[in-house]
């Protein structure tokens, strides 16, 4: 299966990214691509709520989902969007951090709820709460396809293995973590984590990113860490895209997934347990 990852860096005008975007999805179909990943937030990276209030959609109206499934009906190919930033009916007024798998037939095939919200505080100049801005998911959710079964995450929920292991015993082949890393935790934790949750599920993690600094109209500029990745499930790294954005394309064979389940078949062997003695 040759698969397309799309680094981006996007700004925080939703017209602009989807013209980058659709340009990437371009090369990659050129380049043989027959599943494309794009990275988190790829219709607006913005850090002032307000200004996401004036340019978000609901998902009925967001013309980036709208110009994707065409995109991929003309093409005939799958692609993971891997978040959009979406308009709510919640009372509260926040956000949904959304993403889909669409199919070859411009379907929705899949909609995933980022689950884990990013409320941290890195250094006394860096933190974020986006649960203030986003309402999170509840729902974990495996598709399947022709070419494997997908298990979809979000960024931040990388750090919680227990939701990867579901998916893999679940039946996921390929887990996909598209992001918009902080650099400061992507320079420390982000290979090793998409390397620990391939290794421990045997499994291909397939991770599109945001990179660079991100053009802002209103509010403080972001920065994001970039290296997209794919890992081997033996744990290989098959891809860092680095910090430039672009389009990278590869073939993967999920029978490495066999080969490595087989070798360490640890999916059979988790035990239950009691609670921790104090």
């Amino acid at each position: 299966m040759r698969v397309g990852l799309c680094q981006l860096n996007a700004s925080d005008a939703p017209p602009e990214n989807l013209e980058r975007t659709l340009e990437m999805l371009r090369q990659g179909v050129a380049q043989g691509a027959r599943f494309l990943l794009t990275p988190e937030v790829t219709n607006c990276v913005s850090a002032d709520r307000d200004h996401q209030r004036r340019v978000l959609s609901t998902e009925e109206d967001d013309a980036t989902l709208t110009a994707i499934r065409a995109f991929a009906l003309e093409n005939s190919v799958w692609i993971l969007i891997g978040s959009l930033a979406l308009k709510t009916e919640d009372a509260d007024g926040r956000f949904a951090n959304r993403s889909f798998l669409i199919g070859p037939d411009g379907a929705i095939r899949a909609r995933y709820d980022k689950i884990h919200m990013f409320d941290v505080a890195i250094s006394d100049r860096e933190s974020y709460r986006e649960s203030a801005g986003f309402r999170p998911g509840a729902q974990a959710v495996l598709a399947t396809t022709p070419f494997g079964n997908l298990g979809l995450s979000i960024c931040y929920d990388l750090r919680f293995p227990s939701l990867y292991r579901g998916l893999a015993q679940a039946g996921a082949q390929i887990l996909t973590v598209p992001s918009a890393f902080s650099p400061v935790t992507g320079e420390a934790h982000w290979e090793v984590l998409l390397r620990a949750r391939a290794i421990e599920n045997g499994a291909f993690v397939l991770a599109p990113a945001q990179t660079g600094t991100h053009r802002a109209s209103e509010g403080r500029a972001r920065r994001t860490h970039g290296h997209s990745m794919v890992v081997a499930p033996w744990g290989e790294v098959l891809l860092d895209a680095g910090t430039e954005p672009g389009v990278h394309v590869l073939d993967i064979d999920l029978a490495a997934v066999t080969e490595a389940r087989q070798r360490v078949p640890s999916l059979e062997h988790d035990r239950d347990f009691g609670p921790v003695e104090e």
